[in-house]
């Protein structure tokens, strides 16, 4: 999906959410090659300028999401959760250390140790960054979310400094891994729903009633 058809799907999803129209939504897809900028990100970051990012076929975004400029592509799994934090805990630093477990819980499932830095926000393998961050929070209803690198071309990061950090990055295929991005959005939904204490259902099967649903789209 490209990036602003997902901006304008979140935009809508979370208008019905605040809402309470529907349930706690997760969007999981990806994008064609795509550089976005957060709301306090530096444009110095972007190493290229407008016509050599056009000429490699990358689009650029300015985002209201937090943190600074990253690149999103194919191979990579990115992850839009639309949830009302008022239904699970008021407290933003919580959600994002969610958000970072269940990407943690799903590395290990092939073998990968992902961890935290302190201080900096995302999941890293040693000095490697192998997802990002990156969330908007309106009336307690997120938007935007992470990326996780599964068979990410590593060399598009060569247009930004990611995340505003002179760090290295890397990807599950870069470690060894092998796995399609269904299978590993399979497994992270997963890990999703225990942590956030949702029952995971494809918009196909929501049941009218249920007390916290999460749809997977």
């Amino acid at each position: 999906m490209g990036y602003g058809a997902a901006i304008g799907l979140q935009q809508q999803l979370v208008a019905q959410r605040k809402q309470d129209l529907i349930p706690d939504q997760l969007l999981l897809l990806e994008h064609a090659h795509v550089i976005t900028l957060g709301r306090n990100g530096h444009m110095e970051n972007v190493l290229a300028d407008e016509d050599v990012l056009s000429r490699a076929g990358i689009s650029f975004y300015p985002t209201d999401r937090g943190g600074d400029v990253t690149y999103h592509g194919p191979g990579q799994l990115v992850g839009y959760p639309i949830i009302d934090l008022r239904d699970w805990k008021r407290d933003v630093g919580a959600y994002v250390r969610g958000v970072e477990q269940a990407i943690i819980e799903t590395l290990a499932d092939y073998g990968i140790e992902g961890e935290r830095i302190p201080k900096l926000t995302g999941v890293w393998v040693g000095d490697r960054k192998i997802a990002a961050i990156g969330v908007h929070i309106s009336r307690w209803v997120t938007s935007h979310g992470f990326a996780l690198n599964v068979a990410t071309d590593l060399s598009y990061f060569h247009y930004i400094v990611p995340c505003g950090l002179t760090k290295p990055v890397t990807s599950m295929a870069q470690l060894g891994v092998r796995a399609s991005l269904d299978e590993v959005a399979g497994k992270l939904a997963g890990h999703f729903g225990r942590i956030f204490d949702c029952e995971m259902l494809h918009p196909a099967a929501v049941l009218a009633g249920t007390e916290r649903e999460t749809e997977l789209i």
